[in-house]
């Protein structure tokens, strides 16, 4: 028998507002139950409020598939399939779902004001390469080399990336105000009848904990708190 299981200190509840993952104003940000709060979780996930036209950002789980469930709103999720090279688009409204297979990288673009999702993971923790992360890493010579890309460009190109913005765009940004692209989307049938369940706003400022990551390899994964 598993000794957690069996431990009069056993919880098998928690509270995913009160664990902020990431927040980028009062309406977009990421709450989370992972193993360090639910020690019995086998599923953990990220509670996600944000409003049209913000992206969680390119990334890949090294460890995890990923299920995402749309509670109210409209996304479109984007994952790059690695042995067709063809990206997949779902549009997705409430009640519906799509996945990412663990390793495969992906990201959500949101249609709509005051959208609500959980991304759920088959393991109690993910871990997370973020695509600013990657880009950052990359010497400017070697793309020059490898693509013939134009280093000053591309220095230019990942100034703004100081440190992973989970939640894009980043304040202040003027560059990421069209929607994207929904010609050739796939759009799921919706059924008639379904009520969208209400959104709540993020918590307040004094309760939010910002994701510190900028360089330093041991805060890259901030689920403990």
């Amino acid at each position: 028998m598993n000794s957690l299981f069996s431990s009069p200190a056993l919880t098998l509840a928690a509270d995913s507002n009160k664990h902020i993952n990431y927040r980028r104003d009062a309406d977009n940000c990421l709450t989370q139950v992972f193993g360090a709060q639910l020690p019995a979780i086998e599923t953990g996930f990220f509670n996600a409020h944000m409003t049209k036209e913000c992206v969680v950002q390119p990334h890949w789980h090294t460890n995890a598939s990923e299920l995402v469930f749309v509670i109210s709103g409209e996304i479109v999720t984007s994952v790059f399939n690695p042995f067709t090279q063809q990206l997949m688009t779902y549009r997705l409204t409430p009640g519906q779902v799509s996945s990412f297979p663990k390793g495969w990288f992906h990201w959500i673009t949101v249609l709509s004001e005051h959208t609500h999702f959980l991304t759920i993971f088959d393991v109690p923790t993910p871990d997370v390469v973020y695509g600013s992360d990657f880009l950052k890493a990359i010497p400017p010579e070697v793309l020059n080399r490898a693509y013939c890309v134009d280093e000053q460009n591309y220095k230019q190109a990942v100034a703004p990336l100081q440190e992973s913005v989970i939640l894009g765009p980043p304040p202040g940004c003027v560059c990421g105000n069209n929607p994207p692209p929904v010609q050739g989307m796939q759009k799921h049938p919706h059924h008639s009848g379904h009520q969208a369940a209400a959104s709540h706003p993020c918590p307040s400022h004094g309760q939010v904990y910002v994701h510190g990551y900028a360089g330093q390899l041991h805060n890259r994964y901030p689920y403990s708190n």
